[in-house]
């Protein structure tokens, strides 16, 4: 099992950059890829990106390709999501996610933090 937890989420002015963390439990079996989704009020929860257990590996969506980066610090069992550039349309709560299966594959995450909320202001 993999527990999760976000932090970085706030308010942030159009054109505005904001950094997001995750940080998974220290019991967890090594080999989990990590992702962000989000879920805007109203709307149901969508991928964004994701990385591989390595590193090595990543995919974005097109909504944030060129605009957020994801990474991760394995040692530190940490997880992160540079977002810069932010629109009013990227306002959500923003969760990060596990899995043992295969990276790229939004339907493969089964673990969940409680998420955190981001907010951009025009």
């Amino acid at each position: 099992q993999v527990r999760l937890e976000e932090s970085g989420g706030g308010l942030v002015q159009v054109g505005g950059s904001l950094r997001l963390s995750c940080t998974a439990s220290e019991s967890a079996r090594n080999g989990y890829h990590m992702a962000w989704f989000r879920q805007s009020r109203g709307n149901e929860r969508v991928f964004l990106t994701a990385i591989s257990w390595s590193g090595k590996s990543t995919v974005y969506v097109d909504a944030v390709k060129g605009r957020f980066t994801i990474s991760r610090d394995k040692p530190k069992r940490m997880l992160y999501l540079q977002m810069n550039n932010l629109e009013p349309e990227d306002s959500a709560v923003y969760y990060c996610a596990a899995s043992y299966g295969n990276y790229a594959y939004p339907n493969s995450y089964d673990y969940w933090g409680q998420g955190t909320q981001v907010t951009v202001s025009s």
